[in-house]
């Protein structure tokens, strides 16, 4: 199990790394890349065709204010891309949100929130779950706590004000 992550500028990085943790986490290997789309496109394309045919399942791209890089990378692969759009520009984040979810049709790239590598993580670890059962029950498991711990929530809350 593999999955790539490809941001545009090291300043990324702190948005970037919880996704990181989440799927390691997950036992799932990961490959880190700074590729911008505009500035290191030679190495970007070198990059894409090595995880065309390394094993890789899923690429998770981030990058703020115009956002090609998502797009650079779908154009590349038929490998499912998500792209995280990041704040940081005077538009906070809403320009890279827009231009991430404006593809052109044939050429998706399915995008979280501003911000939401944490998201993204978990969108890529369901899309192994379909093929690796053991990833899929680790989320099923991990959606039931989270299920417990809102339903203890509640139950605090009604006796708090009962």
């Amino acid at each position: 199990m593999k999955v790539a992550i490809i941001m545009g500028s090291t300043s990324d990085l702190t948005k970037v790394e919880p996704a990181v943790e989440i799927l390691k986490n997950y036992g799932v290997k990961v490959e880190v890349r700074c590729l911008s789309a505009h500035r290191a496109h030679a190495g970007l394309a070198d990059f894409m065709k090595e995880i065309n045919e390394d094993g890789t399942e899923v690429v998770i791209t981030a990058a703020g204010m115009a956002a090609a890089l998502p797009g650079v990378v779908a154009s590349q692969t038929v490998l499912p891309v998500i792209g995280v759009p990041l704040s940081g520009s005077v538009l906070d984040g809403m320009d890279a949100l827009m231009s991430i979810v404006q593809m052109p049709s044939g050429i998706p790239v399915a995008t979280v929130a501003i911000n939401g590598s944490k998201n993204a993580a978990y969108l890529a670890l369901q899309i192994l779950g379909i093929k690796h059962e053991e990833i899929r029950n680790a989320l099923l498991n991990d959606r039931k706590a989270m299920e417990e711990a809102a339903m203890q929530a509640n139950e605090e809350v009604v006796a708090r004000f009962s």
